[in-house]
Parts: C-alpha cells; sequence; structure tokens
C-alpha cells in the first residue's frame, strides 16, 4: 500500500515537472482589450520549490513505513548442559565461584594442549596416564600447590566418576580415537564447570 502511494506520487511528480510549456503569442481568448488584461506569466514547467513540496511527504510517509528498527537481540540460550556431568550447586564454599572458573580455564587450556600435540609429527603425550599426569602437574603449577579436589570434594568425585566412564582407567597407549575422547572429556568438564557459575 505505502510503495503504491509512493510510487504514484513519483509519478505525479514526474508530469508535472516534464508538462510541455504553453505555446507563446496565442491572443487572448478574451474579447477585452489587451491593456486590460493582466500580463501572463511564460509557463516554464514546475518550481523546484513545489516540486520539494510534492515530494517531501511522501518520502517521509515511505520512511516512516519502510525502514523497520533493527531488531532487538534477546538472551540467547547458553550451551546444552554436558550429557552425563552436570556440577552446578557441587562447588561450594566462599571460593566455589573462583575455583569453577578456575576448573573450566585448567580442563580447556589441557584440551588444547593434548589436541595440539596429537597433530605434531611426534607427539609427546602417548599414554592415558600422560594425559593424566599432565592434568594433575598443570592443576599444581596452576594453583600453587593448592588442592582443588580436597576444598571441593564433590567436584573432584564427579570428575573423576565422569572420566572413568567417558575414558575409563587404562593408562595404556592411545590413538587418535582415544585421544579425541580425552580431548572431549576435558573439554566437557570444562563446560561443566563454566555452566556451574552461572
Amino acid at each position: 500500500m505505502t510503495t503504491a502511494a509512493l510510487l504514484a506520487g513519483l509519478a505525479v511528480a514526474y508530469l508535472l515537472w516534464t508538462r510541455p510549456a504553453a505555446p507563446q503569442g496565442l491572443p487572448p481568448l478574451s474579447p477585452l482589450p489587451a491593456p486590460m488584461l493582466p500580463p501572463i506569466a511564460p509557463a516554464a514547467g514546475v518550481s523546484p520549490l513545489l516540486l520539494g513540496a510534492i515530494l517531501l511527504p511522501w518520502c517521509l510517509i515511505a520512511w516512516t513505513h519502510l525502514v523497520q528498527p533493527a531488531p532487538v537481540p534477546g538472551p540467547q540460550p547458553g550451551p546444552a548442559p554436558v550429557v552425563g556431568l552436570d556440577l552446578r550447586g557441587r562447588f561450594v564454599g566462599p571460593d566455589a565461584a573462583a575455583d569453577a572458573g578456575l576448573t573450566a580455564a585448567l580442563l580447556e587450556e589441557l584440551a588444547a594442549a593434548i589436541e595440539w600435540d596429537g597433530q605434531q609429527q611426534e607427539p609427546r603425550l602417548r599414554t592415558g596416564a600422560a594425559f593424566d599426569d599432565l592434568r594433575r602437574a598443570a592443576r599444581e603449577l596452576r594453583c600453587e600447590g593448592v588442592s582443588l579436589g580436597a576444598r571441593q570434594p564433590a567436584v573432584k568425585d564427579e570428575i573423576k566418576r565422569y572420566l572413568d566412564a567417558e575414558v575409563g582407567t587404562d593408562g595404556g597407549p592411545v590413538d587418535a580415537k582415544k585421544r579425541s575422547a580425552w580431548v572431549f572429556a576435558f573439554k566437557s568438564i570444562a563446560q561443566a564447570a563454566a555452566e556451574a557459575t552461572r
């Protein structure tokens, strides 16, 4: 509707603008003598001011109806919870939020390190025991000797249960599939810990 009205307005303005000028020199139709009539101004089409006055309302109408405001994005849903692992409510005490954030960051870094190591020509981490040792060493170094497991025993037990179910307890050599399972498990723990802070 608005588009049709805008096009109609533009067509009328175009027709008025391109209207041919009235022929000059024709005798007046009135029987009165020429000196008694007012002078006739030469026709030269529609003035730009009149054309602007015609087009401005149509442009304003088109602007208000055709230009839609950008939709305001609503809150985005968080990532889906990890199947089989839920750490919400398990971090307790005054350091609960800090411990959850540290756990999420630590496990995310470990997953990235193991994934990167597997892309090398000669990986340094080749066994499940090496992955677990890396996790323990990184925790001790990052926490400067503080044991997160001692401070958050419920989290420690849940992570152990999850790792045993996902990657098993075999510390022997790992192939590409087993390495991917470890990376997925560490990323899942990181995600679950991050979810626990929300």
